[in-house]
C-alpha cells in the first residue's frame, strides 16, 4: 500500500506531500488543476519515462518520493541491490524516489540506495499497478489478453509457465546449434581435409624446436671450410710457432714463456716483480688452452661435400614447411599444435550433432508436456474467468455483456505456450464476439478493465491499484456502479483513483482534492483532503459546477447516503 507521496516542483505542482490511507483513494479537482501530475508522479515512481518537460518551469529538478508498507514481497530484490527496508516482515516500509532534472538526466533509489529505472520498475511494479488510457490500448493485444488469463491462473502456473519459457528458450538455443554445425557440414569436411594433410605433411618431417637455424649455421660452415681453414691455421700458427721452415718462429705461447723467465729472474731480485710472474703464468696457460682448441677446431674443419648436401636437401624440404605454416619451424610445430586441437573439434561435430539431436528430440517431448499442462489450465480458467468477469461486467451496467478468451492452437510452439490468446467481446444481446480492441468504446473498455482488476485482485492481495479516467465516456448511474466496483476491489486492495465523476468519489473512503491558484502570472496546485461540508461542496461543484447551490449539495448528501448504503451492504 503507498502511505505517503511527496511531489516537487513537477508540473503545476511547487511542493506537495500527501499521507495515503487503505481503501479508495479519489483524487478529483478541475480540469488542468493538475490531477494528471500526480499520475504522472507516481508514474515515476513505477518505472515510467522521464521528460525534461515535466519539471517545473526554473526549478532544477524534480522530485517524486513514495512510501510503500507492506513491501516484504519485495525485501530479497531491495536486498540484492543493496538496500534495506524499514522492517523485516511483510509490514515492511520501502521507501522510493525519482529525480527528474531541467535537462532530462534521470536517476532512481530504492531502499536508501541509487537503482536502475529499470531495476526500480521491477521493485514498484510487485507494489501498484497504474491503469491509464495507455493500458486500454494494451487490452486491446493479444500479448497483455494472454498476460490476463495467465494472471487469474494462478502462482503456480505463472512459475510453470516461466519454466517452460526458459526450456523453450534452451530447445531454440540446441537446435540452432545443431543446425549450424549441419549447415556448415561441407566447410568442416574441407578444413578437415586441409588440416590432416598439413599434419600429414608435418609429421613425414619431423622437425625439431630450432632445427632450421641450426642447419642454417651448419650449411655456413660448410660452405666457407676453405677460408676457415686457413683462418684457423693462420691462428694457430700465431699461437704455438712455425717450425716447419728453415728459421723457426716463435709463437705467442714462447714469448710468454720466455718473458716469464726474465721476469722471474727478475723476482729473485726484486719480489715486487713477483705478481707479474704470477699473471704471466695464468696468461700461458689460457694459451695453452686457446691453442689446443684453435688446433682441435682446425682438425674438425675437414670439407664434408656429402654432409653439405644432405643439409642443403633438409633445408630446402623444411622450406616447403615454412612457406606454409610458419616463418620458423618452431611456428610451424606450433601451428600443428594448434591444427590438432581443432581437428580434434572438427571431427567430434557428427557425434556432437548426435548429441544435439537426442538433446533437442528430449527437451522438444518435455515442452510439449508443458505446453499441453498450460493450454488446458488456461482453458479451464477462460471460462471461469469470462464468467466472473461478465458478472461483473453486469454490475456495471452492462447486463447483456460477454466475454469470451479464445484460444487457438498455434502451428508451433511459442515462448509462451501452444496457444494464441485472443480476448473476444460483445456488448449486445445477439451479437456475435469479436476482438476487444475493435469493438468495444471508450467507455466499454474501461468497464471491462475495471471488471478484470475485480476479479483479479484476489490473486494480488494488498497490491496498489491507480486507475486514471477509469470513467471516461461513463456517467450517470453506470458511474455509480464503477464506484461501488472500486469500493469492492479496494476492499481488496488500496484504490486510487482519479476522477471526474462524483458518483466515483462518493465511495472513497479518503478524498483528496487538487486545486491551482495563480499569483504574480504564475500557477501553482495544491493538494488537500476534505471531509465534511467540503467534501459536500466538492462533490456538489463536480456534479453541478455550484459548491453552494442547495440541489447539488443535495444530491451530494444522496450520493453519501448511497456509499453508506452500499457499505452496509456489501460482504
Amino acid at each position: 500500500m503507498l502511505t505517503g507521496l511527496r511531489i516537487s516542483a513537477l508540473g503545476v505542482i511547487d511542493e506537495t506531500s500527501l499521507e495515503l490511507g487503505p481503501g479508495l483513494v479519489a483524487i478529483t479537482g478541475e480540469t488542468g488543476a493538475g490531477k494528471t501530475m500526480v499520475v504522472s508522479g507516481l508514474g515515476l515512481l513505477l518505472g515510467g519515462r522521464a521528460d525534461a518537460g515535466i519539471v517545473r518551469r526554473g526549478a532544477p529538478r524534480a522530485v517524486v518520493e513514495g512510501r510503500f508498507t507492506g513491501a516484504g514481497r519485495v525485501a530479497e530484490a531491495v536486498a540484492e541491490l543493496g538496500g534495506v527496508l524499514e522492517d523485516d516482515d511483510r509490514d515492511a516500509e520501502l521507501l522510493v524516489a525519482r529525480q527528474v532534472t531541467a535537462q532530462g538526466r534521470s536517476r532512481a533509489f530504492a531502499g536508501g540506495v541509487q537503482v536502475t529505472v529499470g531495476a526500480l520498475a521491477e521493485i514498484t511494479g510487485e507494489l501498484a499497478t497504474i491503469h491509464g488510457q495507455s493500458e486500454q490500448v494494451r487490452l486491446g493485444t493479444p500479448e497483455r489478453q494472454r498476460e490476463v488469463l495467465d494472471r487469474y491462473c494462478g502462482p503456480e502456473h505463472l512459475d510453470d509457465l516461466a519454466r517452460y519459457a526458459r526450456d523453450f528458450a534452451r530447445h531454440r538455443d540446441l537446435m540452432t546449434e545443431r543446425d549450424t554445425l549441419r549447415r556448415e557440414a561441407h566447410a568442416r569436411a574441407r578444413e578437415i581435409d586441409l588440416l590432416r594433410f598439413g599434419l600429414d605433411e608435418i609429421a613425414a618431417l619431423e622437425p625439431r624446436p630450432g632445427e632450421d637455424a641450426d642447419l642454417l649455421a651448419e650449411a655456413t660452415r660448410l660452405q666457407a671450410a676453405d677460408e676457415l681453414r686457413a683462418l684457423a691455421s693462420e691462428a694457430v700458427g700465431a699461437l704455438s710457432g712455425d717450425s716447419d721452415g728453415a728459421i723457426e718462429v716463435p709463437g705467442a705461447r714462447d714469448l710468454v714463456v720466455r718473458a716469464g723467465r726474465a721476469l722471474a729472474a727478475a723476482a729473485r731480485v726484486d719480489p715486487a716483480a713477483g705478481d707479474l710472474v704470477r699473471r704471466l703464468r695464468e696468461t700461458s696457460q689460457q694459451l695453452n688452452d686457446v691453442a689446443a682448441d684453435a688446433a682441435s677446431y682446425l682438425a674438425d674443419l675437414d670439407a664434408d661435400p656429402a654432409r653439405l648436401e644432405a643439409v642443403m636437401e633438409r633445408r630446402s624440404a623444411l622450406s616447403a614447411l615454412t612457406r606454409k605454416y610458419g616463418d620458423t619451424v618452431d611456428e610451424v610445430l606450433a601451428w600443428a599444435e594448434t591444427a590438432s586441437l581443432r581437428l580434434v573439434d572438427l571431427e567430434g561435430s557428427d557425434e556432437r550433432i548426435d548429441e544435439l539431436d537426442a538433446r533437442v528430440a528430449d527437451l522438444g517431448e518435455r515442452l510439449l508436456e508443458q505446453a499441453g499442462e498450460i493450454g488446458r489450465r488456461r482453458a479451464e480458467a477462460a471460462e471461469r474467468l469470462a464468467r466472473a468477469v461478465a458478472a461483473e461486467l453486469a454490475e456495471l451496467a452492462m447486463p447483456h455483456a460477454r466475454l469470451v478468451f479464445d484460444l487457438q492452437p498455434l502451428p508451433d510452439l511459442s515462448a509462451t505456450g501452444a496457444e494464441r490468446v485472443a480476448l473476444l467481446f460483445s456488448a449486445n444481446p445477439g451479437a456475435e464476439p469479436a476482438p476487444l480492441g475493435r469493438v468495444a468504446s471508450g467507455g466499454e473498455l474501461s468497464r471491462v478493465r475495471l471488471a478484470l482488476e475485480v476479479v483479479l485482485a484476489d490473486s494480488d492481495p494488498g497490491h496498489c491499484f491507480v486507475f486514471d479516467e477509469v470513467d471516461a465516456g461513463v456517467g450517470g448511474a453506470v458511474g455509480l456502479q464503477i464506484g461501488r466496483r472500486l469500493a469492492a476491489l479496494a476492499r481488496r486492495g488500496q484504490v486510487i483513483v482519479v476522477t471526474h465523476l462524483a458518483q466515483v468519489a462518493a465511495f472513497a473512503d479518503q478524498h483528496l482534492v487538487v486545486a491551482k491558484a495563480s499569483a504574480e502570472g504564475v500557477t501553482n496546485s495544491g493538494i488537500s483532503e476534505v471531509s465534511g461540508e467540503q467534501r459536500l461542496s466538492e462533490l456538489a461543484r463536480m456534479m453541478a459546477g455550484l459548491e453552494t447551490s442547495e440541489t447539488a449539495l443535495a444530491h451530494a448528501r444522496d450520493l453519501l447516503a448511497e456509499r453508506d448504503r452500499s457499505s452496509v451492504a456489501a460482504p
